[in-house]
């Protein structure tokens, strides 16, 4: 490991053309494999959910001051910022990489899985790197010791954003991207573009897919409340029975997309995750919740679910003589490609991914590096994971309790998140 890194030092200090940069961030990349792995596996154990990241930022703080960078904690709670400032001036671009896991039992069976316990709005739950933030930390990090090794011959800065609150902060909490940039995470020195991946099983290891403009969709969470009048499970009649109000509510919900949004405009999802009401069998309670998720990819389809998601829910507790609340928060905006930018750098994707590299569709999951993309241009993209045992029909998807990655994915990935800095900051020469 030392010598390697003493040789990347070297080799950047004689002058690095294109095509050595190539190689010496291959090697790099192939250097630090092993450790990458074992910082993935540690915080793959060690998982924490969103806004809680402390332990996790703390290593990523300890990693980068190693590498002797300017480092910044506390932002956004526990987001940790470190600048590389290249040997030559230049401009700056940013890497970006999430932190925090989810409220998930892992079932892996990995013997690296967790068996953390963590509170969730109020309840304790299970917490599992169940959509592979894991290996995005990891990957940074390893980046970040690959561009140390270069760092006399960058001409510009780097900034590596570790940030918290992907998934969301927990409600009533601000956090995630939104609030990385208000406390100032593209300024100081101001960032000029800026660069994030996401694992999943979509593909497998050593494959690559992007989108040029829209990519993900905008998300929103929605609450409803139904407030019943409780009684007696064997007199129903005495009271307003909120489960049999909020079950019509959740049957409802699912024609707005279904019958009443025109469809070939864009894709559009509406999904109910939560459904809480009740303590014992025979009593009818008196309230019931409701928690779910929009997804949309056109302004006037979103404003369209929002109308119809609370006109149906406060109409049908009407009907029934129950009081309907409804919130919907701002949420995500769509993940878009800068369309410049993207064709800018798919050359990079090929240089490390070579013939892998594929066009995607839309993908109806959400992602808040979005809000990055909102102040400057931004280039998301999806790296594959899926192990060689599991056929593509059968993919786990993020956010299972049995997802896991294929760790031959984590190299190419430091790869390219290195490449895809060197490439920006050498195209503006």
């Amino acid at each position: 490991m030392l010598r390697r890194c003493l040789w990347l030092i070297a080799l950047a200090g004689s002058g690095l053309a294109h095509a050595e940069f190539e190689d010496a961030i291959r090697e790099g990349a192939r250097d630090i494999e092993d450790k990458v792995i074992a910082w993935r596996r540690d915080i793959h154990e060690h998982p924490e959910l969103s806004n809680r990241e402390f332990r996790t930022s703390r290593l990523v703080a300890d990693h980068l001051r190693s590498l002797g960078m300017e480092v910044k904690t506390e932002v956004a709670h526990t987001g940790v910022i470190g600048i590389l400032r290249g040997g030559k001036p230049g401009p700056v671009v940013a890497l970006r990489a999430d932190m925090d896991a989810l409220p998930v039992v892992e079932r892996t069976g990995l013997p690296y899985a967790s068996k953390v316990r963590g509170e969730y709005e109020g309840r304790e739950v299970g917490v599992m790197h169940a959509c592979g933030h894991d290996t995005h930390v990891a990957i940074l990090m390893g980046a970040a010791v690959v561009l140390t090794g270069l760092q006399s011959e960058i001409s510009g800065t780097i900034k590596f954003i570790f940030q918290p609150a992907e998934e969301g902060a927990p409600k009533g909490e601000e956090g995630g991207a939104r609030l990385m940039i208000d406390e100032g995470a593209l300024g100081n020195p101001d960032v000029e573009a800026i660069f994030g991946l996401h694992i999943g099983q979509h593909s497998p290891a050593g494959a690559v897919a992007y989108r040029e403009k829209g990519f993900l969709a905008s998300a929103q969470r929605f609450d409803i409340e139904v407030q019943g009048k409780q009684t007696h499970g064997a007199r129903p009649w005495a009271g307003i029975d909120p489960i049999v109000v909020a079950s019509q509510i959740v049957t409802a919900l699912q024609t707005i997309v279904s019958r009443q949004i025109d469809i070939t405009t864009a894709p559009a999802v509406v999904t109910i995750g939560s459904f809480e009401a009740g303590v014992r069998n025979n009593i009818v309670p008196e309230s019931a919740r409701l928690s779910g998720t929009i997804r949309t990819f056109d302004p006037e389809v979103r404003r369209q679910i929002h109308e119809r998601i609370v006109r149906t829910a406060t109409n049908i507790g009407e009907a029934s003589g129950a009081a309907v609340t409804v919130e919907i928060d701002p949420g995500v905006p769509v993940t878009y490609n800068h369309p410049e930018l993207t064709r800018k750098m798919v050359p990079t994707l090929e240089k490390v991914y070579g013939e892998q590299v594929q066009v995607s569709t839309r993908v109806t999951g959400a992602e808040d590096f979005s809000f990055f993309q909102e102040e400057i241009p931004g280039f998301f993209f999806f790296i594959g994971a899926r192990p060689p045992e599991i056929k593509a029909e059968d993919a786990i998807p993020n956010h299972s309790p049995f997802f896991y990655v294929d760790e031959a994915a984590l190299r190419p990935g430091v790869e390219v998140m290195s490449q895809l800095a060197v490439d920006y900051l050498n195209s503006r020469d």
